[in-house]
């Protein structure tokens, strides 16, 4: 894989993984418009900071291992689609039940904001990291053939790099997009958005099932 490819391909993990509208979501649409967009951005930087530390995490042990995911490579992607899948319709029927209300009477300081939504992230430690190694798989991410050379050292980083890049840019869209329409956002747009996320994500795993029956050359190392 060129650089290009693996960054690309780290950046659409971390895209897809972080745009549902759960609980952490809630709390930073929540924090953008009872106080700012800056508050709302620093709070989903601690949620991808907390997201990539479990993507190392989730990596280390996807690229440990990689030959015996190679080996079972079909079987997995078929199995990782159909746990798209349903991760997907999960996020369909989600329904936030947490009010958005504008009230300027909440006043955090940027660290705090920071900290408490990394906090509450890596408090979901153990149901995030599946979920990672899911779409580590499902978009065939690598290093090479899990050496440990400098070349593996490099496409790893890029691909971690990749991720935070990817959960950077959809916090940073999410809040830009609330402020911005901060006087007629309700909260049925939220079951909007995890609509949206949730007919992509299951798109994604629909895909990645199909690919798999009309793969050409099955061998062939991604």
């Amino acid at each position: 894989m060129t650089i290009v490819d693996i960054l690309l391909r780290g950046l659409i993990v971390g895209i897809v993984s972080s745009i549902t509208v759960g609980p952490v979501a809630v709390l930073c649409i929540k924090r953008t418009l009872n106080k700012s967009r800056r508050s709302g951005f620093i709070s989903g930087m601690g949620v991808a900071c907390a997201d990539t530390l479990m993507a190392i995490i989730a990596f280390f042990f996807y690229s440990i291992l990689h030959s015996q995911i190679e080996q079972y490579r079909h079987i997995l992607s078929i199995v990782g689609g159909i746990f798209v899948v349903i991760v997907g319709v999960v996020i369909y029927l989600q329904k936030p039940s947490q009010r958005v209300n504008i009230d300027g009477s909440v006043q955090n300081t940027p660290w705090r904001d920071f900290a408490s939504m990394f906090g509450f992230t890596m408090a979901n430690f153990v149901t995030v990291i599946p979920y990672l190694l899911a779409f580590f798989a499902m978009f065939g991410v690598s290093s090479h053939e899990g050496s440990h050379d400098v070349a593996s050292l490099f496409s790893s980083l890029l691909i971690i790099g990749g991720f935070f890049g990817g959960a950077s840019l959809w916090w940073f869209s999410l809040t830009m997009l609330i402020s911005l329409f901060r006087r007629s956002f309700r909260p049925h747009h939220m079951r909007t958005i995890n609509r949206v996320a949730g007919v992509i994500i299951g798109l994604l795993g629909v895909i990645t099932i199909l690919s798999t029956f009309f793969t050409v050359t099955p061998n062939a190392n991604i």
